[in-house]
């Protein structure tokens, strides 16, 4: 099975000291229960739901490997909720970036989608949260299995800790960690796992 990961710099794993991030522990773990997966990683930074509609196509249709089954996991929105007016999105079009996302890679893949990710700054962090609830809303419309990870982060003192020591936005291993647990332990993701 190959399974792209689509995202911004906590797909990517930016700060994770181990060099894994999420999707690494993630993909690591299925292996170790014997799944066969090809895993690309395809978070880049301070890329924004704009830019991921811009690319996911063409990274996607660059990895398909003859008849194998392809999956996609989307992961995306702390760039959009951030406070930089140099790259941040006002909500209505991370929306409807994401429904043309989401619309599109339905037609041909199965799918999943992750919320954004706890951060430090109050505003910063109500911004993410309300992009959050509003993509779970959208992904329950579009019949897209979502996972909110936003609110057990918050309350995870590793998690949170991890940003208070660092920029605010990227955990280190241990908050990682936490994400990978979250993720790991979702139903959606499990039953990728075994079809």
């Amino acid at each position: 099975m190959i399974v792209c990961f689509f995202g911004d710099s906590l797909t990517n794993g930016v700060n994770d000291p181990e060099g894994l991030g999420w999707v690494g522990r993630l993909c690591n773990e299925a292996r170790r229960k014997g799944r066969d997966i090809t895993a690309y990683n395809l978070g880049v930074r301070r890329q924004s739901s704009r830019d991921i509609l811009a690319r996911w196509q063409d990274e996607a249709s660059r990895r398909k490997l003859g008849a194998q089954p392809m999956r996609l996991v989307f992961a995306f929105g702390a760039v959009d909720a951030c406070l930089d007016p140099e790259v941040n999105l006002e909500l209505d079009e991370s929306l409807a970036n994401a429904r043309a996302i989401l619309s599109e890679a339905a037609k041909d893949h199965e799918l999943l989608m992750i919320g954004p990710p706890a951060v430090a700054a109050p505003e910063f962090a109500q911004r993410a949260a309300a992009l959050s609830t509003a993509l779970g809303e959208l992904c329950e419309e579009l019949d897209v299995p979502f996972l909110s990870i936003l609110p057990e982060l918050q309350e995870s003192e590793i998690y949170m800790a991890d940003l208070a020591s660092g920029d605010g936005v990227h955990p280190g291993s241990g908050g990682y960690a936490n994400i990978f647990r979250l993720v790991e332990g979702w139903d959606a993701w499990r039953a990728w796992l075994k079809d």
